[in-house]
């Protein structure tokens, strides 16, 4: 084997590395606590981001112009959702940056509320929640990302 076509197959090996990587953090979840909500009253709901070892992502407020900040956006029909409460970043100096950046790890809890009217019609409520973020390690940033799932809660 060539010394060339050893350094193109590190080379691809790597950029599978880091895209595995980064596709890991893309495990987003999202559901009303206790999986109702009952008519004229509000209920509490939760979109939870889990990001494994080794990567981040930049919070809400990074504290850095070229940092994309992660959001939630929570809709419904025939429902009506209020708005995202974003939990703190931790600030952490990375090798691509010269400041700390405000950055979120582990798993990230985003609590909402919803209210389903009590006219409304139906047994089901459908809700879909969008998050983007921006995945990165120590050394690189990934390209932004958008999630979008949709979940349900029972209507009593």
């Amino acid at each position: 084997m060539s010394s060339g076509f050893v350094k193109v197959l590190l080379f691809s090996a790597l950029i599978v590395v880091f895209v595995a990587a980064d596709t890991r953090a893309q495990n987003i979840t999202a559901a009303i606590n206790g999986g109702e909500v009952t008519r004229g009253l509000q209920a509490r709901g939760t979109v939870t981001m889990s990001i494994p070892g080794g990567l981040h992502v930049n919070s809400n407020r990074p504290s850095s112009e070229y940092s994309i900040p992660t959001t939630v956006n929570i809709t419904a029909s025939g429902a009506k959702v209020g708005s995202v409460t974003y939990p703190r970043g931790a600030n952490r100096k990375f090798e691509f940056s010269e400041n700390a950046i405000n950055v979120y790890q582990g798993t990230i809890r985003f609590p909402f509320s919803v209210k389903v009217p009590s006219n409304f019609k139906g047994d089901v409520i459908r809700l879909r929640a969008v998050v983007r973020y921006q995945a990165c390690t120590n050394e690189v940033c990934y390209p932004p990302k958008t999630k979008d799932i949709t979940f349900t809660a029972r209507v009593r």
